[in-house]
């Protein structure tokens, strides 16, 4: 059981889960129509066809898959992070999905761009999250 509250932890954990949720939630569109600004895709064929540029090797109906899979990962590893819950897993999943898609970014889109979004600094502070998580006076975290 954890002894202290951990401010840090708090704010890094509502930082990703809300980094998480937003993203998916303009894919549907529900922050605004495709063009507005402040809006990266505005609906959802814009966001698959975007994920197609970073998996240029795949078939459009694998791409469909892949951003299904991603976008359900993003929903399941925001609220976990947001509530605090398996914090540990949710941080390490979030990890290898940011990195993934950092590391997709460098190489099909262009090298400043995971670097532009910050995309490598949320990968990083996943895996951070996950460590500081694997402390011996957290169990319940995993």
């Amino acid at each position: 059981m954890k002894k202290k509250f951990d401010l840090s932890e708090l704010y890094l954990r509502i930082a990703l889960g809300v980094g998480f949720i937003l993203p998916v939630m303009d894919r549907f569109g529900w922050l605004g129509i495709a063009g507005q600004r402040g809006t990266a895709w505005g609906n959802w064929d814009n966001f698959v066809s975007y994920t197609h540029t970073l998996m240029p090797y795949m078939n459009d109906s694998l791409t469909r898959v892949f951003a299904t899979l991603a976008t359900a990962s993003e929903i399941l590893f925001g609220i976990m992070l947001i509530i605090g819950y398996k914090i540990r897993l949710a941080a390490l999943g979030s990890f290898l999905l940011t990195l993934g898609f950092a590391l997709s970014m460098l190489f099909f889109a262009n090298y400043r761009a995971p670097f532009s979004y910050s995309v490598f600094v949320c990968s990083a502070a996943s895996l951070f999250l996950a460590c500081k998580m694997n402390s011996g006076d957290q169990l319940d975290r995993l």
